[in-house]
């Protein structure tokens, strides 16, 4: 278990880490549509986390303007006897990524993006278990213990959150994204991190992606 000081360093990280779109939600008006932004991502992969620390700063500027969401990559395995998938990095990657969904599924941006945030930040071998998940929540203000994220996701292993993981894998596949990490923006695929960046014609900064969110937005928002 973590000290005191030590989980006080996690809170501080994890306000740290998306200031700006936690005071974004607040502020969000209702009449505007917001970009859909999907990461397809593993929770382990070194890429992933990458790409997720570029779109934190990316998320910095534009989190008001975007519903952000994971979709997450494994392979269907009838013969897998927890999780139905097989996930790259093992079950405990499976763990990892039924307890971001859950997170994401009863808490907001601003909540859920943090706590990914810190489970990335603890390093990825500490990614799915219960301890990072429970210290992660707390840092992020997710009531674990007691709330629906923490009883959907057990101890990586509930049977809500394996649901959430098997039906996030089948729309990866319909999505035909196979490379961890893809990056759509209001479902055109923009950019691909996987050892390199590739096929990312319009760029792959933080400024490149706020810039084509802010065309969309611009687009989807326009008075015709």
């Amino acid at each position: 278990m973590l000290s005191p000081l030590c989980l006080f360093g996690l809170i501080s990280v994890a306000m740290a880490l998306s200031p700006s779109l936690m005071v974004q939600d607040h502020f969000q008006t209702a009449i505007s549509v917001k970009v859909p932004v999907v990461l397809g991502v593993m929770s382990r992969c070194p890429d992933a986390i990458l790409c997720e620390s570029v779109f934190d700063r990316v998320l910095q500027r534009v989190g008001d303007k975007v519903d952000i969401s994971l979709s997450f990559i494994a392979r269907p395995n009838n013969s897998e006897p927890l999780y139905g998938v097989t996930c790259m990095h093992g079950p405990e990657e499976c763990a990892g990524n039924v307890q971001e969904l859950c997170a994401a599924k009863y808490h907001p941006a601003s909540e859920w993006w943090s706590f990914v945030q810190c489970q990335n930040f603890q390093g990825r071998d500490n990614i799915g278990t219960p301890d990072t998940a429970r210290n992660c929540a707390k840092a992020a203000g997710i009531d674990w213990e007691n709330g629906k994220a923490g009883r959907c996701a057990g101890e990586g292993g509930g049977t809500e959150g394996i649901q959430l993981l098997q039906q996030s894998v089948k729309d990866s596949i319909a999505a035909r994204i196979q490379k961890s990490c893809t990056i759509i923006i209001n479902g055109q695929q923009v950019c691909i991190r996987d050892g390199s960046w590739y096929d990312c014609e319009g760029g792959h900064s933080p400024a490149d992606f706020i810039r084509q969110i802010n065309e969309e937005y611009d687009r989807l928002n326009r008075d015709d």
